[in-house]
């Protein structure tokens, strides 16, 4: 791999400070990077809670609260290469602190709005803060931590708040919205990344790797309409089918003219092409695609089953899915001593493979009364999240050489978003088919347990050759 320039160097490297003082900065990254990560995630749990208040509160259309979800959605997966890009142009902790400060901002915004759609104005652009925020923070472990099995401890703990999100947004947000209302939950989450915002300075060094690339405006605008038609597409499937249809052969055709671009550019490229030449990188995407397809279809689904066959109702279904998130929290750290032990293709892939082996329970439970073997399905996804989240972000990132880290860390966040935007249309697709209910919820598991299995044997073998 080759070194990164000297821009992209931390400053905080062990040649200028002594050991222990390196250890806390890196702590204290750490924990600026965790807390937007936090930050960002439980904003987007709790958010699903408080739609029916907001309509309420509003006397706002179905179409427009599904927007107050989704603008976020699609403003995120279209920025997404950008913000990856723009950090290794410009600074990786400075686009961090635009994206971050642009998030507080927006949700600001949010907390005050005086209309439906300044709600969903500020949800857009909150969607803009992500993209910014996201690609930056995983490039950012990648530049400041050089040691691969450091690395994997850093992205382990990092992982790890995803699942707390997962623990503490619905039910944090139930009880904003019962005792202060829904503006509350938009104004909990300022102080935390107020916080990251004034720390980012203290801990985290400024990088940057140009590497002779550009905007390269041409791609930005056909790369932005795959993603977002990908996105919009699977948003209206299920109440416009012909406007998806249309807008999904839009993003092919856009996503054939990207590619055209690419090839011609080369190194220069906003997606160097070559990454895809790396095996390493390839197994982590597919691997990727194939967890967030199944897991948020999963989380989808689940929930939806149990409140509409009258199994459990909202507080009782947010409580049962708790015990997934803790078991996700817990097992992340570990996941970077694992992958040192066995090796990242093994905690990857069958990482991938444990989770449908918990939609395979679930499914087979979906008939039965008890929730039992659907709780059980779902430790089992827990674990394999919290084997697989950490080390594919690593293998990502790690994969690739320092300077293109920014770009890297946005291709795999585009593989999360389109493997989640695609298990939800389509497994939820499948649910509708056969009405829903034990029926709907037992094919989409079964179906998104083949396709979690699939991608697990496919990215293992694409890296068969290579030693653990």
């Amino acid at each position: 791999m080759n070194s990164p320039s000297s821009s992209a160097r931390p400053v905080l490297s062990p040649s200028t400070h002594g050991g222990r003082d390196t250890g806390r900065h890196r702590g204290l990254a750490l924990v600026t990077l965790c807390l937007a990560v936090l930050v960002a995630q439980v904003d987007m749990a709790v958010v699903n809670l408080g739609t029916r208040p907001i309509g309420e509160y509003f006397s706002a259309s179905v179409i427009a609260l599904q927007w107050v979800v989704d603008s976020y959605n699609l403003v995120y997966a279209v920025l997404l290469l950008t913000g990856g890009l723009l950090a290794d142009l410009y600074g990786r902790r400075r686009i961090f602190m635009t994206g971050a400060a642009v998030f507080t901002g927006a949700t600001l915004l949010c907390a005050l709005s005086t209309s439906v759609w300044m709600l969903i104005a500020g949800r857009a652009l909150a969607g803009l803060g992500a993209a910014l925020l996201m690609p930056a923070s995983l490039a950012i472990i990648r530049v400041v931590w050089q040691d691969s099995a450091e690395r994997g401890r850093a992205l382990g703990i990092w992982a790890a708040c995803n699942g707390l999100a997962m623990a503490i947004g619905a039910p944090l947000g139930g009880l904003l919205i019962h005792h202060f209302g829904w503006r509350s939950i938009f104004l909990a989450v300022i102080p935390l990344s107020g916080a990251a915002l004034l720390l980012v300075l203290r801990s985290i060094p400024e990088s940057s790797d140009p590497k002779g690339r550009s905007l390269d405006m041409p791609a930005q605008v056909f790369g932005a309409l795959a993603l977002g038609g990908l996105a919009f597409a699977a948003i209206q499937s299920h109440d416009a089918p012909a406007l998806a249809a249309a807008v999904l052969a839009t993003a092919v055709v856009a996503f054939v003219l990207f590619l055209r671009i690419e090839h011609g550019k080369g190194a220069a490229a906003l997606v160097p092409l070559d990454l895809f030449s790396i095996r390493a990188f390839r197994s982590a995407m597919v691997a990727t695609i194939g967890m967030t397809f199944g897991m948020y279809g999963t989380l989808f689904l689940v929930p939806l089953t149990w409140l509409g066959t009258g199994t459990l109702d909202a507080t009782q279904a947010g409580l049962a899915l708790i015990p997934m998130s803790l078991v996700f929290v817990a097992v992340s750290p570990f996941s970077g001593r694992l992958t040192t032990r066995f090796g990242a293709r093994t905690t990857t892939c069958g990482g991938v493979a444990v989770i449908g082996c918990g939609l395979v329970l679930i499914g087979s439970g979906a008939p039965i009364a008890s929730i039992v073997l659907a709780e059980a399905g779902l430790l089992l996804a827990g674990i394999g999240m919290g084997f697989a989240t950490g080390p594919l972000m690593g293998v990502a990132v790690g994969a690739v050489d320092a300077a293109r880290s920014g770009t890297a860390s946005a291709l795999i966040n585009v593989a999360r978003i389109a493997g989640a935007t695609l298990g939800v249309a389509m497994l939820g697709a499948l649910y509708a088919l056969v009405h829903g209910g034990a029926d709907g919820l037992r094919l989409a598991m079964f179906a998104g347990a083949a396709v979690q299995l699939a991608c697990a044997a496919l990215a293992w073998r694409m890296t068969r050759t290579q030693p653990a």
